[in-house]
């Protein structure tokens, strides 16, 4: 019994590693956003202390993109080490160790709230704060099984096999994490992925309640000093305003009940004269993603500024070029001129750019808000296979 208990749990965790860190892997820049973001929280923690070490994480954060492919290929690596049980004690205690990591990472975002979303499976699968904790319990309680029998983790072939298995592992896994850095992910789970309708996965589908609101009114009893909070309709039917001992403190909206939300709630674009979303969804739009000028790829500009020349010689479909960028007016001015790029230009939240676009700068192909095509600065199209695409 307790030997297939044991190899229930190493199936089991093995499987789940490798599917962890593929998912990741699929999009290495994404979980390096996300690595950031966990470090840009530690070196503002003063609730743990972890502030005092702030130099280090931000050192961490400037080397993000290195730590989240080797933890990605690390997590599958130490899956198929397990499945092939090449030298089982050592990953099994290396296994311990990652989950044990994870969990205190989990458990920090759920108990104070800090990082809603911790990146498990990357967006392919999203789940809460404590939902993402109770799965690193739940697999570190299966590991510590492994542990307790390791003993029965006996491999039916030679060490050498095991060992072939587990190279080539890793071998496949950093192919995969250097070419979605290199070009844009394998598969796309995010909501603005080729052929996402942008305003329809901004609105919720007929019959579909979203977040109930309602005001409240704060009160304060003059001679009490007493507080308290009335719904708008219970306020007006107590005639509690008829008593001039209770003064009016302030009226505030108020989640009542949560329902559904779309699938983009940040979707937005102005520049100085006022909005500009609505209009980024009227005809072909080829956007230039560049989400901050001190980190994009300057070599790639001449390239982008013949496209954007053959775009305007497309004579089957009229295609606008237009910018979206999270940089501040006077940093793009002075970047614009110093590349030469006569392109309008637009703003957006920064967040938002690096959700859509896995590269700065990168290309958002889109025709009356669909997308019809997403391509990295190593693969900058042609005009002639932009215009394909919104065909």
């Amino acid at each position: 019994m307790k030997k297939w208990i044991v190899l229930i749990c190493q199936y089991f965790v093995g499987i789940l590693f490798i599917f962890s860190g593929l998912i990741k892997l699929n999009d290495p820049v994404g979980t390096a956003i996300k690595l950031e973001e966990y470090f840009d929280v530690f070196a503002e923690d003063h609730t743990l202390g972890l502030s005092v070490m702030s130099g280090l994480w931000h050192f961490f954060a400037s080397y993000a993109l290195t730590l989240s492919v080797l933890v990605c290929v690390l997590e599958v690596v130490l899956g198929i080490a397990l499945l092939a049980l090449y030298k089982p004690k050592a990953t099994v205690w290396s296994l311990f160790g990652l989950i044990a990591f994870f969990s205190f990472l989990t458990f920090y975002s759920a108990f104070f709230n800090k990082v809603t979303d911790c990146g498990c499976f990357g967006d392919a699968i999203k789940l809460t704060p404590w939902g993402s904790f109770t799965k690193d319990i739940v697999l570190l309680v299966l590991i510590l099984v492994l542990l307790w029998g390791k003993e029965h983790l006996q491999a039916s072939w030679s060490e050498k096999i095991a060992m072939s298995i587990t190279v080539a592992g890793t071998a496949a896994a950093f192919f995969v994490s250097i070419w979605a850095i290199r070009h844009l992910p394998f598969i796309d789970f995010r909501p603005y992925k080729v052929g996402a309708n942008i305003p329809e996965s901004m609105t919720l589908p007929p019959g579909v309640e979203g977040d109930k609101y309602e005001y409240v009114f704060k009160l304060k009893n003059s001679k009490s000093g007493e507080e308290k909070e009335m719904s708008d309709k219970l306020y007006t039917d107590s005639g509690i305003w008829k008593d001039t001992t209770w003064k009016y403190v302030d009226r505030v909206e108020k989640l009542v009940k949560a329902g559904a939300k779309p699938k983009i709630t940040d979707y937005s674009v102005w520049n100085d004269e006022g909005d500009f979303t609505k209009q980024t969804f009227e005809g072909n739009k080829f956007c230039i993603i560049i989400t901050n000028v001190a980190k994009t790829n300057p070599s790639v500009y001449p390239q982008i500024n013949a496209l954007v020349k053959q775009l305007e010689s497309v004579s089957s479909v009229k295609i606008e070029p237009i910018v979206l960028t999270a940089s501040d007016h006077a940093t793009f001015e002075a970047f614009r001129h110093e590349v030469q790029l006569a392109v309008p230009y637009y703003y957006a939240d920064g967040k938002v750019l690096k959700t859509i676009m896995r590269s700065d700068p990168g290309f958002w192909l889109l025709q009356n808000g669909v997308v019809k095509g997403k391509w990295h600065y190593n693969d900058v199209p042609t005009a002639e296979k932009v215009a394909e695409a919104l065909h």
